[in-house]
């Protein structure tokens, strides 16, 4: 039987494999923990991170509700460094719960899926 790690890193495989980021559209990749969630703005052919944030210092509200302020966040950031399109890249998350709220903050944001 598959566990859910390893189901899970097959399909951010499958995902990476169809997906990069590039200066002028990167990859918007995002990480839930248990207690946080973390995006960055990644150039995949330069290899750097060009914007990021997270939900740490956020401490009032549900999850869903803090995950929408840091897609916020990261859109207003992302504006600031001249980004307007991105690559959304779930990294293996199933698209609903926090992972949908903070992409849906983001389109609202102005950031370009």
């Amino acid at each position: 039987m598959i566990s859910k790690i390893d189901r899970r890193n097959k399909i951010k495989a499958r995902i990476r494999g169809r997906i990069s980021g590039t200066a002028a559209r990167p990859r918007m990749t995002v990480f839930r923990s248990n207690k946080q969630i973390y995006v960055q703005l990644v150039d995949d052919l330069a290899g750097k991170t060009l914007v990021s944030t997270s939900s740490k210092g956020i401490a009032e509200g549900t999850k869903t509700e803090i995950a929408a302020v840091v897609g916020e966040n990261i859109a207003k950031k992302a504006l600031e460094a001249g980004i307007t399109e991105v690559v959304f890249d779930r990294n293996g998350y199933l698209f609903h719960g926090r992972v949908k709220s903070l992409a849906d903050a983001a389109r609202k944001g102005g950031l370009k899926f």
